[in-house]
């Protein structure tokens, strides 16, 4: 199977550019209910399965040992924007773990955050690690790895941290996976078709409270603001949903959902890895699936979404295919 057509971009009401790619949305039973272009794929999920990587922290019991909240779960699963409400708890995180910025490995990373970005400029200071998107994430495997009493390359994969990931991850896709490749935060990103993690979405979806899936996925709607920030995907549609859905952006056009309600997950793949793709892609899904109506703000930030030119004149639409 090919990749199948899911959004077209507008101008003078002919199509000037289309985005194809791959979807599949699997039911509690683990069925594939919506399946779109080749959702047999194998692709990197990339940041949009952190709360996969994130389920040892809690299944091993490091995250209660440790005490950690539903902020710090969020974290775990967050691409922040490096703003203050994200670096401040992580560097209090660390703290407590009696570590410190140099104990992290994903690397520095200017923060997408206007304020935080700004402020490093004026100072005249470089970014740390604290603003990598992914230092959330690293904060978990470094609590996971105090509780393994593991070295402290904890993101090299034939490490106790990343064996335990790749545990969790092959055991919630319920297939085997594809091979790895290091991620932009030095972490093995592992290669699953997109029913996989559609079907782990779906895990997460359906589990029962207190679980380690739904401490993660609930800590995600609970704090949407940490799972990204300010104007993100993430963070917009997660708010619009109140409570009826955590979704999750990756790198190169991937996007994940969990619609617990529905009993749902959702996994999608564009094919030339656009973000404005990926998010117009899902915010069609999340209206078609009943958890957001298509007027919604935060739906029409991404998809049947006017297109303005600079004096402000009505040029075209960007628009789901489906």
């Amino acid at each position: 199977m090919q990749a199948e057509l899911l959004v077209e971009v507008t101008r003078g009401g002919a199509v000037e550019s289309v985005h194809y790619g791959h979807v599949a949305v699997v039911n509690a039973a683990g069925e594939l209910v919506d399946g779109r272009g080749a959702p047999g794929l194998p692709a990197y999920p990339r940041s949009a399965a952190k709360m996969i990587q994130a389920l040892p922290l809690v299944r091993s019991g490091a995250a209660a040992a440790r005490h950690l909240g539903s902020e710090q779960l969020a974290l775990s699963c967050a691409s922040h924007n490096g703003a203050a409400i994200h670096t401040r708890p992580v560097t209090r995180w660390l703290a407590a773990l009696d570590l410190a910025e140099q104990d992290l490995r994903c690397g520095p990373q200017m923060p997408d955050d206007r304020p935080a970005r700004e402020g490093l400029i004026r100072a005249d200071e470089s970014p740390c690690q604290f603003h990598n998107n992914c230092s959330g994430k690293h904060a978990g495997f470094l609590t996971l790895n105090k509780h393994l009493g593991g070295g402290p390359e904890y993101h090299e994969v034939d490490h106790p941290v990343q064996r335990a990931a790749l545990a969790a991850w092959e055991e919630i896709c319920d297939e085997a996976t594809a091979g790895y490749g290091i991620d932009g935060c030095s972490a093995p990103n592992f290669r699953s078709s997109v029913t996989a993690v559609a079907r782990a979405m779906a895990k997460f979806a359906a589990a029962p409270d207190g679980s380690a899936e739904a401490q993660l996925r609930d800590a995600m709607m609970a704090h949407p603001e940490l799972v990204a920030g300010e104007g993100r995907a993430c963070t917009e549609l997660m708010r619009a949903a109140k409570g009826k859905a955590a979704v999750k952006t990756g790198a190169e056009g991937y996007f994940t959902a969990i619609l617990p309600e529905q009993g749902l997950g959702i996994a999608l793949k564009v094919a030339d890895g656009t973000t404005r793709a990926a998010e117009c892609a899902m915010a069609a899904l999340l209206v078609k699936y009943g958890v957001l109506d298509r007027d919604d703000p935060a739906v029409r930030k991404r998809a049947w979404t006017t297109e303005l030119n600079r004096r402000k004149i009505e040029v075209g639409e960007i628009r789901p295919a489906f």
